[in-house]
């Protein structure tokens, strides 16, 4: 699956948006505590996304961006296309679209969704979930997944070629599952 540039990067910035939800808002475990507690960690967020346009950040814009991870929360857990259509549909109006060609920062040309002085989370809003729309258009939302570690329920994009990602990272989730059955199977061979 060809995804450009501009689409992969909003993709990895959904991914790490849903997954910064505190423990108790994710089902079956997950991270200790939320990754957007405050407005210093939602603008490093924005930073570490290098997203553009970003200006003084308060109170508003972090219950804003709360609402946006949300209802990209429930993207990742919608039950069908449909579902996953009418989701996306909604946050991208919401955000109040407007195209345009940028080629800032060193990028090469590529599309911005959101409009020229809009919030961080109309930013995200857009941009992301443009992306997701570029994996419902190809008939892949089957890609949208959260990981299989019993302990663990971040969500991820799997871009594998044959679909076949189980966790959303094969060097953390997936070793150590791996590890783990490797020493059940030699206990059990031992015993």
């Amino acid at each position: 699956m060809l995804i450009p540039h501009d689409t992969r990067i909003a993709l990895e910035t959904v991914v790490d948006l849903v997954n910064t939800v505190p423990e108790s808002e994710q089902p079956e475990g997950g991270s200790p505590a939320d990754g957007l507690a405050d407005i210093e960690a939602l603008h490093a967020f924005a930073v570490r996304h290098r997203v553009s346009g970003v200006h003084e950040l308060g109170e508003k814009d972090l219950r804003a961006v709360h609402d946006v991870r949300a209802r990209f929360a429930d993207v990742f857990a919608a039950a069908d296309v449909q579902v996953a259509a009418s989701l996306v549909n909604a946050l991208v109006a919401a955000a109040g679209t407007t195209p345009q060609l940028s080629d800032h920062d060193g990028y090469d040309w590529h599309v911005h969704y959101f409009a020229p002085d809009a919030s961080l989370a109309d930013h995200l809003a857009a941009d992301c979930g443009m992306a997701l729309a570029f994996i419902i258009v190809a008939g892949e939302t089957e890609r949208l997944r959260r990981c299989e570690a019993p302990d663990c329920r971040h969500a991820f994009v799997d871009l594998s070629r044959n679909r076949s990602r189980r966790y959303c990272s094969s060097r953390t989730c997936g070793n150590r599952l791996h590890v783990a059955a490797y020493r059940a199977r030699r206990r059990e061979a031992a015993g």
